[in-house]
């Protein structure tokens, strides 16, 4: 998915993007030609949207003197990096590490909250069967937690897979099955998948396994386990994990809360409750937006709202191939149920991964791991249990009060928690969470990319904003670099940078042969990988 000159969306087949970041010194490796004025005066810039993205962008305005207005639609900023309060507790909308290998980023973290970030220690692992299992899998401590009888089971079930292999070998569950057999694939990768996603492993592409788990199989990973290999180059060694992350004091709605602090200090403006209802334009630029009856007029405009509701609330109605194309954006939803619980060592890891296909929470943060500040009470705790789902299905629409009480059920059914000592809890709905990658996601891409280039005021960043499954420290890079592109403009001087290449596909970069790609090829891979479904 990319806008560059040297390919088009048709040239890239539908797989799941890496993510590729470069240091302070590197910018220049996705910067065009030098900007000339498009006849856009000096003006406020509007910004919709009060995530990281937005936030952003309103700060890196303000190093450059321009003032900006944040429309924010919720009563709080930070998007789905807020931190929600409930009788004091404090808790994290999904879990926000502080991890990045992006100078720029890394440097406006510490600008803004300077001695309120912590460093914490990180503990993941799976739990399955009332046992927890390293993540990532390490085949030895697996197979000794199953216990032996399982562990047979599991070996026959590999050894069968190299006789008989699934065939075609074109979707999740036949790739992971033919690697580590299926009844490994039942255990550690077909529940977790499933309740994320919301799609079959049958109906999601291999290649999303062949990116993420490259050429590792059961015998290769045994392999490696019993006779690690010797003079491993340095750079070669694949980190997994980070052992430790930085964390603000009470949350990451606190990084947040504190950038509006500091923008509306220098002059900005950050309105909350403001949903920006229509999208004013003609043929060249962006004019004004609208929200909760007000108009305001700009010089340019930031967007990180989810591209299918810009194109929706765009007045004139846009093209009918992009009033068509809103219908290719589609997301994945999410809900948090906040359990208070007496006692304050159930278990040390910051998140689990819950792999039992038998209840239906994905995953669960323990917040005093991320930061004990979170808590406000002593022998206390507060676990989010985290549910996929899509907005309107059963799960969204559930009651809190029956939301409650299924994590209350759940936590105990694991063995985790002993009900009774669940004695508070609360439920918060984060739409639009996911950006999915389907058969039809990158045919609107594309009819969104010809719009942008009849309006060069329009900024697009951010996770919703340009559809794209990524980190916090993605959304912030490309809002950092929007605001340069649009102090370019109204100076008429400075570099250009292509917003929609910091995220690029890994097959471009393998065909890639100008200086610009090769300095692409020593970024570092940073954000998630995302599963496309087989049409």
């Amino acid at each position: 998915m990319n806008a560059a000159n040297s390919f088009s969306l048709g040239d890239i087949p539908a797989r799941c993007q890496l993510s590729l970041y470069f240091r302070l010194h590197q910018e220049s490796s996705i910067v065009s030609e030098p900007l000339s004025p498009v006849g856009i005066a000096p003006g406020p810039v509007i910004i919709i949207g009060g995530g990281p993205a937005g936030l952003t962008a309103a700060h890196e305005l303000m190093k450059h003197k321009i003032h900006s207005l944040v429309l924010e639609k919720d009563s709080v900023v930070g998007g789905i990096s807020r931190t929600a309060e409930y009788k004091g507790y404090l808790f994290d909308i999904g879990g926000h590490r502080f991890f990045t290998k992006v100078g720029l980023v890394q440097k406006m973290w510490h600008e803004v909250l300077g001695a309120d970030f912590i460093s914490r220690p990180r503990l993941s692992r799976i739990f399955y069967q009332r046992k927890f299992f390293n993540y990532p899998l390490e085949p030895r401590n697996a197979l000794r937690g199953l216990g032996l009888f399982e562990a047979v089971h599991c070996g026959v079930s590999f050894l069968w897979a190299q006789v008989v292999p699934q065939k075609p070998e074109d979707n999740f569950e036949a790739w992971i099955s033919n690697r580590f057999g299926r009844r490994l694939f039942k255990i550690f990768f077909e529940s977790y998948t499933e309740k994320v996603w919301g799609m079959s492993c049958k109906k999601i592409q291999a290649e999303w396994a062949a990116q993420r788990i490259k050429d590792l199989s059961l015998y290769s990973a045994l392999k490696n386990a019993l006779f690690p290999p010797k003079n491993q180059e340095k750079g070669k060694i694949i980190k997994t994990l980070i052992h430790e992350f930085q964390y603000p004091r009470k949350g990451p709605g606190m990084m947040w809360q504190r950038t509006r602090e500091i923008v509306e200090a220098a002059g900005s403006q950050v309105e909350l409750n403001a949903n920006v209802q229509r999208i004013f334009w003609e043929p060249g630029r962006l004019t004004a937006v609208e929200a909760n009856g007000r108009r305001y007029e700009g010089a340019h405009f930031v967007s990180s709202m989810p591209i299918r509701e810009l194109i929706q609330k765009l007045d004139p109605p846009p093209s009918p191939k992009l009033l068509a194309a809103a219908s290719d954006f589609n997301y994945r939803d999410f809900l948090t149920v906040a359990l208070i619980i007496k006692g304050d060592r159930l278990f040390p890891d910051n998140w689990i991964y819950i792999h039992e296909p038998g209840v239906k929470v994905g995953r669960i943060q323990n917040f005093g791991n991320w930061s004990p500040e979170m808590i406000p009470e002593p022998n206390r705790s507060c676990l989010g249990l985290e549910y996929f789902c899509f907005e309107g299905d059963g799960l969204w629409s559930m009651p809190d009060a029956e939301l409650l009480a299924l994590g209350r059920a759940e936590v105990a059914k694991l063995g985790l928690v002993n009900a009774d000592d669940v004695i508070d809890g609360c439920v918060v709905r984060m739409p639009k969470a996911y950006p999915v990658y389907d058969e039809v996601y990158k045919r609107g891409i594309a009819a969104v990319l010809e719009f942008l280039a009849e309006v060069p005021n329009l900024h697009l960043v951010g996770r919703n904003g340009m559809h794209r499954y990524n980190n916090q420290d993605h959304s912030m890079l490309t809002a950092m670099l929007a605001a340069r592109n649009i102090v370019s403009i109204r100076t008429g001087t400075g570099p250009r940078y292509d917003l929609w290449r910091v995220n690029v596909e890994e097959e471009y970069h393998e065909g890639a042969a100008s200086r610009e790609d090769d300095e692409f090829r020593k970024l570092e891979q940073t954000q998630p990988f995302v599963p496309s479904a087989l049409r």
